[in-house]
């Protein structure tokens, strides 16, 4: 007898199985643990169509070229039978949207204050996926957010949560406070109850977004949601948005703030999902002299080093632009040689704001004529 086969005839019935994996996976930090079987809704996969069709994806073109394997768990693995959905609390301890009310500060969304949590994260799945393997011989497969995997209708199938009217998962346990990540397997199990809806007839997440970028409770517009722009867009924001914006300069956490459930959360356990000090309202004014060794150097290890730092420095003039505080305009105005037209560009709108009329029309009259980018000498004549 193969060592793989004793393993499988000495493995205790699925019930115990399951309650085996989910002490495991909570020995390992996770807070939520479900189970829910491989097949999809069509109604998922059919609204993930249509939020396509529409455009509402923006730029996030891989989502259109993924949308196959997203709609069917099975098109990803097609051996996979139970999927384990579980989540990781990044509960703020304080206020978080305490830094939006400091004009002169950068408002940084709560999960980029840490640590990278794809790492963290995904060295826990590894190890719950190990213990399956070893435990009951099956196969098994991890995924983070990275993957082609709709996280959110797995996780309310299993129980952990449901997808909220600002389209976030929302737990009744921690709020909306929760990264996800699953184990596919080829373990058959019996799946968990789903969760139901219990947003009910609030709709604060709604009524508290800057850009208005939900079209009906449960749709976002990608395209004008403050998150998406900051991180996803590559290229100028749109003037519409850029006031409504304010100092946020890295996502936007003003949906899943306001969100009732969070009076359950609780501060996250996990030490790699606390604030760094440096990443918790920085100053607008040291961030927008960040070159890229120093935007490198500050982010080594978060999540907005993937950015890149001439995204993120255009993000930074907008919030300087939006600051109201003139003692800001030698920033943005040491950005008008930029290399980045990017950046560039935003310096422009930035000092457009901050800067007297007659001031602003006598540096255009100096600038405008060393300006080749059409996009910044648009800025420059807006």
């Amino acid at each position: 007898m193969t060592q793989t086969a004793a393993k499988i005839i000495e493995a205790p019935a699925p019930a115990a199985a399951k309650a085996e994996i989910a002490a495991f996976a909570r020995a390992l930090g996770f807070e939520a643990v479900g189970f829910a079987g491989a097949d999809q809704s069509r109604d998922v996969a059919a609204g993930l169509r249509g939020f396509i069709a529409a455009g509402l994806h923006g730029e996030m073109d891989w989502l259109a070229r993924t949308a196959e394997r997203r709609g069917d768990p099975r098109a990803l693995w097609p051996e996979v039978k139970t999927i384990v959905a579980l989540g990781l609390s990044y509960g703020p301890g304080g206020d978080p949207l305490a830094a939006t009310r400091r004009p002169e500060r950068g408002a940084i969304s709560v999960y980029a204050q840490g640590a990278d949590y794809h790492k963290a994260l995904k060295r826990r799945l590894k190890r719950l996926a190990g213990f399956i393997h070893q435990r009951y011989g099956a196969q098994v497969k991890v995924f983070v957010d990275t993957a082609p995997v709709m996280e959110k209708p797995i996780s309310m199938r299993a129980g952990i949560g449901w997808q909220g009217k600002h389209t976030n998962l929302v737990s009744r346990a921690h709020g909306s406070w929760l990264f996800l990540g699953e184990v596919f397997t080829t373990l058959a199990l019996a799946p968990d109850e789903p969760e139901s809806d219990h947003c009910g007839s609030c709709h604060a997440c709604l009524d508290v977004c800057p850009t208005d970028a939900f079209p009906a409770p449960y749709r976002l517009d990608a395209r004008r949601c403050i998150s998406y722009l900051t991180i996803e867009h590559k290229g100028h924001i749109a003037r519409e948005f850029r006031a409504a914006m304010g100092n946020r300069v890295y996502g936007c956490d003003d949906c899943l703030a306001v969100c009732p459930w969070n009076k359950f959360a609780r501060q996250t356990r996990e030490y790699a999902f606390l604030p760094r000090a440096e990443l918790t309202a920085p100053r607008l004014a040291d961030l927008a002299g960040l070159d890229d060794a120093g935007f490198r150097r500050i982010f080594a290890g978060s999540t907005i080093k993937r950015l890149g730092r001439d995204r993120f420095v255009r993000n930074v003039l907008i919030a300087l632009g939006n600051s109201g505080a003139r003692s800001l305009a030698p920033a943005a105005r040491e950005r008008l040689g930029d290399d980045s037209p990017l950046v560039r560009a935003m310096a422009v709108w930035a000092l457009s704001r901050l800067l007297a009329p007659a001031a602003f029309a006598r540096l255009r009259a100096r600038s405008l004529e060393g300006e080749s980018d059409a996009a910044v000498r648009a800025e420059w004549g807006a």
